[in-house]
Parts: structure tokens; C-alpha cells; sequence
């Protein structure tokens, strides 16, 4: 079976980008700030070609060092005018390797923090590589065919399985059977059982708005998704899956430490799915972890 490949557990795709985010902040010394930075550096990160990402052995290390190289030139703006900055480009790197993790590791020494914010970044900084931003999917394109196949692109297929559910609606109650089928499979990482209650031609989009590391193309193929789903929501006791009410229809909702970590929306035609949607864009999650009243 082809490999679904940058598909990442939850708990890894957060610890990562607060990772990102605490070298950032620690640097720089703004919440919102780092914000802005691990977003550009993801954003480079997806700026890549397949076959560049693929070279970087160390996804976090080349992350961090991209944060790094991000907060120097901020950095080095705030000196040369006299007062912070705002967001700042980064020269084109090539991205030739992983980078180094060992140096790395220095930057939670405690007794660094008496250095300055250049002297922090250049324990990051070694060398630099990356490139510029790119919307990492697209949903244009022409109608296709009746069936859909591994080269129809998402707004066919987002079409066929919307005349796929008009012809073979699901009653209420079938949906919610089969929607917390679909969630027991996963919490047993049972992938034939998991395959079964998709549809052959099924296709999964995830939506990480380039602000994590995950998916950018659409999976094809029910037992190609069912794995994609599975390594996304491994087993993990900080993990938990769970049925809620989704925009008006029964879908599942990942937490990982408490926090709303994915949002999945299942498109139904009788007993099978036949499109996943999982939200793990951390900016449309924002809701659904807002403290309530």
C-alpha cells in the first residue's frame, strides 16, 4: 500500500508548533509576536517542493532553525531603527538537509537566559534554508468524471460526494451509529474495521491552514484514509475522541490535553462515508476552546 506520508499524531503536531512557539517568544519576548513568526516559518515549510521536504530529515530541527533565522532578522531591524518591527521576509534557503539538533537543546539552559536576544538567536542560527509562501492546496478546477479518481481534483470530488449523498441520504439515526462506528474503530486502531465503513473512492481533506505541519493534498481511497485517520488520532493518554454535534450533524472532536485539537466532519451515503474533513487549523479551533460562560 503506498505510505501516507507528513501525517503526524495530534499530540506531536501541537507539541511541535508550541515548541515553535516558545522559541519564538523567548526570543522576541511577544506572545503575539511569536505568533507571527511560527506562522512564517510553517509557511516556508509549505513553500517547499515535495521533493525538498522530503530531503529535511529533522522536520522540528529545520523548523526551529527557520523561527531562528525569522526572529534574527526582526531582531536586527529593531536595532537598526531603534524599536521592534513587524513581520519580516527571509532570504530564499536551500533546503539541503536537516539541521542539527544538538545546539538546539542549549537554548533551555537556564543560565542562558542572561544573554541578550541576538546572542539567543545565534545558538539557533548555524546556517539557514527554506523558501516562501504557497497556498498548499487548491480547490480549482473543471468538473470530473461521474467516479472519481486519484487525480480529480478536491472541488470534484467535494461535488461527487455531495450527488452521492442526495441520492443515498442517511437517516439520523444510521448516522449516528455509523458515525460513532467510525470513532470506535480509531480508539482501537482497527484499520480493516476502520476501512469497511468507508467508501472505496472515499477521499479526506485536512485543513491545517499552513499553521501546522500535516496533509496538503486530499488522501484517495478508503484504506489510504482510514490510515491517514489513524495516524492522526494514535492512541494516547493525553488524547481523547469523541461524537459531538458538528454543524448541525454528528462528527468527532479530538482533545489533547483538554484542548480541541481537530474537528472531523464525515459526509455520509447510506452506510459508508465518503468525505472526511478534519479542521486543524488552530485559528478555526479558537472557538471551541474559548472558556464558557
Amino acid at each position: 500500500m503506498e505510505p501516507v506520508v507528513d501525517t503526524m499524531p495530534i499530540g506531536e503536531l501541537l507539541d511541535e508548533r508550541r515548541h515553535l512557539l516558545d522559541v519564538a517568544h523567548w526570543m522576541l519576548g511577544s506572545g503575539i509576536v511569536a505568533e507571527h513568526v511560527t506562522d512564517e516559518a510553517y509557511r516556508e515549510w509549505y513553500a517547499l517542493s515535495e521533493h525538498q521536504r522530503d530531503r529535511i530529515g529533522a522536520p522540528r530541527a529545520w523548523l526551529t532553525r527557520v523561527v531562528g533565522s525569522i526572529s534574527l532578522g526582526r531582531l536586527a531591524l529593531s536595532d537598526r531603527d531603534g524599536g521592534p518591527q513587524g513581520p519580516v521576509g527571509v532570504r530564499s534557503r536551500e533546503a539541503s538537509g536537516p539541521a542539527p539538533e544538538d545546539d538546539l537543546d542549549a537554548l533551555w539552559a537556564g543560565a542562558l537566559d542572561a544573554l541578550t536576544p541576538a546572542e539567543r538567536a545565534a545558538l539557533v542560527l548555524n546556517d539557514a534554508f527554506g523558501s516562501a509562501a504557497s497556498d498548499p492546496v487548491s480547490t480549482a478546477g473543471p468538473a470530473g468524471r461521474d467516479r472519481p479518481g486519484p487525480d480529480t481534483r478536491p472541488s470534484d470530488r467535494a461535488r461527487h460526494s455531495l450527488r452521492a449523498r442526495a441520492a443515498r441520504p442517511t437517516p439520523p439515526r444510521v448516522e449516528d451509529e455509523l458515525v460513532d462506528a467510525v470513532r470506535q474503530a480509531c480508539a482501537d486502531e482497527d484499520a480493516d474495521r476502520l476501512a469497511a465503513l468507508l467508501d472505496p473512492d472515499a477521499v479526506a481533506f485536512y485543513d491545517g491552514g499552513g499553521k501546522v505541519r500535516t496533509l496538503t493534498r486530499p488522501v484517495v481511497g478508503g484504506p489510504r484514509v482510514a490510515r491517514s485517520l489513524l495516524t492522526l488520532l494514535a492512541r494516547h493518554p493525553r488524547t481523547t475522541l469523541h461524537t459531538r454535534p458538528v454543524n448541525g450533524r454528528t462528527g468527532l472532536v479530538a482533545r489533547y490535553d483538554g484542548q480541541v485539537a481537530a474537528v472531523v466532519c464525515l459526509d455520509l451515503a447510506g452506510s459508508r462515508v465518503v468525505q472526511v474533513w478534519v479542521v486543524l487549523n488552530p485559528d478555526k479551533l479558537r472557538s471551541w476552546n474559548r472558556p464558557r460562560a
